[in-house]
């Protein structure tokens, strides 16, 4: 039977986890906040500072699956202990990829710059991180408070956010289809619009973790992720 030192020390672990993985998170909403802003405002300075900052959270991933090993190594934990930890490992690699997204975001801001859109196009992929930014932050919300009934909007915002990339898609195809000189920054506003897209499906993976981690089940099954920007048609008249 272990001793009640043990089983505080091995709390202490489970809560620096929780803590770190917090942290982790509101580094990563800011690193794509920022992002954004940089791409809207045409600010290199912004967005070489976010290229920088994304290490931050490669050295947070490395430290909290490290951390979480070696609990697994010492601690041998079980059921909904085992589960923590092995969530909060999937969890950090999801937020990894949403720092890498909002980096690629800051890494096409000379190359958007070189050719001012109008300013719709930006407007729209602000509405379109505000959605994914606001999906992200109630998902944390919810993995602080392991409240997983508050889960259910998670599908529901992917699905807004599915919308408003197909929408902003026929957008800034309809302008390379009315200027060639538009197909070259419009491509890679396409480009951001699908990695802001992608933070929304991270968003949901987390959420799918979460509710794992406190249930020991799987979500129910939902309809197949997939934005509708394939179907789109155009017709030239």
């Amino acid at each position: 039977m272990p001793s009640g030192h043990i089983v505080s020390a091995f709390e202490e672990e489970l809560q620096f986890l929780s803590r770190r993985l917090a942290a982790m998170g509101g580094q990563a909403e800011r690193l794509v906040e920022q992002a954004v802003a940089a791409l809207v405002n045409g600010d290199p300075v912004l967005a070489q500072k976010v290229i920088r900052d994304d290490l931050l959270l490669d050295e947070a991933q490395r430290e909290i699956d490290d951390k979480a090993i070696s609990i697994i190594a010492r601690r041998q934990p079980m059921a909904r202990d085992l589960r923590e930890i092995i969530g909060s490992i999937r969890i950090t690699a999801d937020l990894e990829r949403v720092g890498d997204l909002g980096k690629n975001l800051a890494k096409r801001v000379n190359a958007v710059a070189e050719g001012r859109q109008p300013a719709s196009l930006f407007r729209g992929l602000e509405a379109l991180a505000e959605l994914a930014l606001a999906q992200l932050k109630e998902v944390l919300d919810v993995f602080a408070s392991r409240s997983v009934e508050r889960i259910g909007f998670v599908r529901d915002r992917d699905e807004e956010i599915d919308a408003m990339y197909t929408s902003l898609f026929r957008e800034l195809l309809t302008y390379m289809m009315e200027d060639p000189r538009n197909i070259t920054p419009c491509t890679h506003l396409l480009f951001c619009a699908k990695n802001i897209e992608r933070i929304g499906d991270h968003a949901t993976n987390i959420a799918e973790t979460i509710y794992y981690m406190v249930t020991g089940d799987q979500m129910p099954p939902e309809r197949p992720k997939e934005d509708k920007s394939h179907r789109v048609t155009l017709n030239r008249s």
